[in-house]
């Protein structure tokens, strides 16, 4: 019988590779462009030169005013203190149906992971009451609740609702069957198995359901506001544009929409992004 001679280890040393140059850092240029709210800026700025040219070329301020007419009188909304009355109220009244409607579908959605029936409730309800258009319920909350704020934010829950409970829902079912039986281990059950292993583990789908949520309840609100009109004697942007439109003050419209565009911006840009940089993606959860 024979054996395999044992070959010899041996370590080959590496020499450092000095004939290629390293470049330490970047161009100054390149740094600046990884900035994402720099490429933002240009995106802006060339959307304002174009509409700038567009409306020069055009001629007629009634119908397109130019960037800078819309700068000036947003300018002078913001000064007089009018436009930022205006965002207040719609902000109080949206945040009302934004909180409401987050409670009811967490409650809902809670619900379905814990019972059949719960289950069949939500899959029923968000069938049906999905695909209808929020701002279609405006008449029947205006006969229901009077002139008011509570007919907005009846419209308001409703567009929050389904959103935030289909995207939720659909994280619980993602969450793997390890995570429950480790709930269950630890004699995780009910609410508290949802709360402190359902929701962690579904959190990138809860958060994209709340962006959902938001954008359908602020965009909801602009168009309730538009046809329902002032509020308990107060009106919001949404009135703001729908009154300057009638007078005729094209450039007071455009502002009112750069400011429903800005708040939309700041909105994604300081509280959403900030809370997936604080949690998902600082747990690994997201690139």
């Amino acid at each position: 019988m024979t054996t395999t001679p044992v070959r010899q280890e041996y370590e080959v040393q590496l020499q450092p590779l000095l004939s290629v140059p390293v470049e330490r850092q970047l161009p100054l240029a390149q740094r600046l462009w990884q900035q994402g709210w720099l490429r933002k800026a240009v995106i802006l700025l060339v959307i304002a030169l174009l509409w700038e040219a567009v409306a020069r070329y055009q001629g007629n301020d009634l119908l397109l005013p130019s960037f800078l007419q819309t700068a000036a009188a947003l300018w002078d909304g913001l000064i007089s203190g009018e436009l930022p009355a205006k965002v207040g109220v719609s902000l109080v009244i949206l945040l009302k149906g934004y909180v409401l409607g987050i409670v009811l579908a967490f409650g809902l959605t809670s619900l379905a992971v814990s019972t059949q029936l719960g289950r069949d409730l939500l899959g029923t309800l968000t069938s049906m009451f999905n695909p209808l258009p929020a701002i279609a319920l405006l008449p029947l909350a205006l006969l229901w609740f009077g002139l008011g704020d509570n007919s907005l934010i009846f419209v308001l829950v409703h567009s929050v609702l389904w959103a935030l409970a289909l995207n939720t829902y659909a994280g619980f079912l993602g969450v793997s069957e390890t995570l429950r039986m480790a709930g269950r281990n630890y004699g995780l059950k009910g609410l508290r198995l949802v709360l402190h292993i359902l929701v962690p583990a579904a959190l990138p789908s809860i958060l994209s359901g709340l962006k959902i949520g938001w954008a359908f309840a602020w965009r909801t609100l602009i168009a309730a506001e538009l046809v329902f009109g002032a509020s308990s004697g107060k009106g919001g942007l949404g009135w703001y544009i729908f009154q300057n439109r009638n007078e005729l003050y094209t450039d007071k419209v455009f502002a009112g929409l750069a400011v429903v565009i800005l708040i939309g911006l700041l909105v994604e840009g300081l509280v959403f992004n900030t809370l997936e940089r604080l949690t998902v993606r600082r747990w690994g959860m997201q690139r």
